[in-house]
């Protein structure tokens, strides 16, 4: 039964873009297998752009426990997995390049596994191949990536494109969680019938 979802992570994650769906699926009963480049302990942080700040600001957030390398998650188990969540953050910056992340998340792509992303976690997927004639949200600042890749930028709360679900920044958890688990419910109930 598909009863485990990822949460992609790193240094410099995003602690809400995390946190929200890593409890969210955990509610709903899956089993949340956070998944960073080694299995270790890893800084989250806190991003805002604050009133009269041009930029995004930064600081320290809580930490997380990776139970899982992405190289730990093989082909032969991908039928446990009901679905992935790509987190912000800076680290879809460098987590990208991690060849078991790519091979990962070109599995969910292809096997139209939902697939959740917010903010700077779009740069993953892109990386990886899989955003070309496809719509989605993220912060505007990685429109570019996006867009370079042959994605769609879309300036929305919730972007749902098949098996794609994605939000700007935190502050849209609460449009397209939603539907994504919901998604993530159907795709666990299709398993056990299989």
């Amino acid at each position: 039964m598909m009863n485990k979802v990822i949460i992609v992570v790193g240094d410099a994650t995003e602690t809400v873009d995390t946190l929200y769906p890593f409890y969210r699926v955990r509610e709903e009963g899956f089993e949340a297998v956070v998944a960073g480049p080694i299995k270790q302990r890893y800084n989250m942080v806190m991003h805002e752009v604050k009133p009269g700040w041009t930029i995004t600001r930064e600081w320290e957030g809580y930490t997380i426990e990776a139970t899982a390398a992405f190289k730990d998650i093989r082909p032969e188990h991908y039928d446990q997995y009901a679905g992935i969540f790509f987190s912000g953050g800076r680290a879809p910056e460098y987590t990208r390049y991690d060849e078991d992340l790519v091979r990962l998340t070109r599995h969910f792509f292809e096997a139209n596994k939902p697939v959740g992303c917010v903010c700077h976690g779009v740069e993953i997927p892109a990386y990886a191949g899989c955003v070309k004639g496809r719509k989605m949200a993220t912060v505007a600042k990685c429109q570019f990536d996006l867009e370079v890749c042959g994605g769609t930028f879309v300036n929305e709360p919730c972007v749902i494109d098949g098996n794609l679900f994605s939000g700007r920044t935190f502050h849209d958890h609460w449009a397209y969680c939603g539907p994504w688990i919901k998604a993530l419910i159907a795709q666990r109930e299709k398993s056990k019938k299989a």
